[in-house]
């Protein structure tokens, strides 16, 4: 095992990193707990009423001598069938239902704020049973604008909002480059509970969420959306391309009855991996600005 002093500053900080891209989250605890000396006292607690079961327990093949009851476990000390389901792990919906449940969620809602309740209800996705918080759409609904994540990080689920940490940092600046901040525009993700590890979405969990992000575009009837992330245009276009690939060009995509134009781009962390691909998202930002002058949605 390699002592954390063994480390320098920049090796620590990138185990640190190592460990909350896998999901880490607490390293510590509040106070320092002695597991070992937690462990010996387990034992000693339990060595008293092991010896009185194996005094009590009859030899094998040997029936109880008259008038001495079988020892068996007591009726009231067992957990009632509630408690037993309560602390045990949940049955898993059907992938099928689940997904008949979340359409049947997002189409009775009738505003977004109605749909944020629904979906905060919903247990029918076990993204959400690993998930601190659910992540919803924030910022001007009546805007005409829209920005759509891919699913939220590690970051974003700790502070309960889309594009947070030093990846919020670099999305708020190339807002702010093309006349925008996040109050102005309608933003969200795609998936609203983070996967553990941050790992990509199963096609179950994409059509057990999508029909949430749907009725979000769908109740704020966007004139023009931003796609950020290779999973986010994938969603949408429905193509197997990389990001480079669906990246700069206008495509329509559809939602209830709405048609609504727009464009994809990296995402902001790929940008903080590759700065190098900055000049790219610069032009699909210029572009996505463009389209918004053109719709009067952003002043010249």
């Amino acid at each position: 095992m390699i002592s954390a002093n063994d480390l320098s500053p920049a090796e620590l900080a990138a185990l640190l990193h190592f460990h909350a891209d896998a999901g880490v989250e607490w390293l510590l605890e509040e106070e320092a707990i002695d597991r070992f000396a937690e462990f010996e006292a387990m034992k000693a607690a339990r060595r008293p009423a092991a010896a009185q079961a194996q005094q009590q327990r009859p030899a094998a093949g040997e029936r109880p001598a008259p008038g001495q009851a079988q020892v068996r476990p007591n009726a009231a000390s067992r957990p009632a069938p509630a408690e037993r389901a309560a602390s045990g792990p949940q049955p898993a919906i059907p992938d099928g239902e689940a997904v008949q449940q979340a359409r049947f969620v997002a189409e009775t809602a009738r505003s977004l704020s109605e749909l944020k309740t629904a979906i905060e209800s919903f247990n029918g996705c076990n993204l959400k049973h690993s998930a601190r918080s659910t992540i919803f759409a924030s910022g001007d609904a009546e805007s005409g604008i829209m920005v759509i994540g891919s699913a939220p990080s590690a970051e974003d689920d700790r502070e309960g909002m889309p594009f947070s940490g030093k990846s919020g940092q670099l999305f708020d600046k190339m807002l702010a480059a093309i006349g925008l901040t996040r109050s102005a525009i309608l933003l969200t993700q795609v998936i609203p509970w983070r996967p553990p590890g941050n790992r990509a979405p199963s096609a179950a969990e994409m059509d057990i969420c999508r029909p949430f992000i749907e009725r979000q575009i769908a109740l704020a009837e966007p004139k023009a959306i931003l796609l950020l992330g290779n999973f986010s245009a994938r969603f949408f276009f429905g193509e197997n391309d990389t990001i480079h690939g669906l990246r700069g060009r206008w495509k329509e995509i559809a939602a209830a009855d709405c048609v609504i134009p727009a464009i994809a781009s990296l995402h902001p962390q790929d940008l903080l991996t590759a700065p190098v691909n900055k000049r790219l998202a610069w032009n699909d930002l210029l572009a996505f600005q463009a389209k918004l002058k053109s719709l009067s949605l952003l002043r010249n």
